[in-house]
């Protein structure tokens, strides 16, 4: 499954995140420049930071806004993001496009596609998104919804995680 920026930015939105507070953080890190908005270079810069190919066009990343931007600006705000986000962990977008988000995000994390998430891979997509933690706090993560105990997160694991 190819990956689109649209489809990146879902994946982020998707982690496990709590309360707007939480909300708050992540978006801060996608608005690098602080003006309380995430605009396409913004998120063209977050994309090569996880290692998703956004391509030489702007295109998809222009889209990508459209979707989530209500007033349209042209750029993505706080509360913009925060609805975006409920919609997609509430799985607002329906059933089957929820679904789709989820394989997605778990296919960013999957970097060497064998259909598991290690916590090296984990480690590897935290620290692109400039998260400080070691690769035992990810494999920490990974035991807490690693069902089976191979050490790793396998597509049904995370899609557990992910549902509210």
């Amino acid at each position: 499954m190819a990956q689109t920026p649209s489809n990146a930015i879902q994946q982020r939105s998707l982690t496990s995140l709590g309360g707007m507070d939480e909300v708050q953080k992540i978006f801060n890190k996608f608005d690098t420049n602080g003006d309380g908005k995430i605009s396409v270079s913004e998120l063209r810069s977050v994309f090569k930071a996880l290692g998703v190919d956004v391509g030489t066009s702007s295109g998809d990343l222009s889209n990508a806004v459209t979707e989530i931007d209500k007033d349209g600006d042209g750029a993505i705000g706080l509360e913009e993001f925060a609805d975006f986000h409920r919609a997609a962990v509430g799985g607002g977008g329906g059933e089957s496009n929820n679904g789709k988000a989820i394989g997605d995000a778990f296919e960013m994390y999957d970097r060497d596609r064998n259909g598991l998430i290690s916590a090296q891979e984990l480690h590897e997509v935290m620290r692109g998104l400039g998260e400080r933690c070691s690769v035992q706090d990810c494999a920490r993560m990974i035991g807490s919804v690693d069902v089976d105990g191979d050490g790793c997160v396998n597509f049904e694991e995370f899609k557990k995680m992910m549902r509210p």
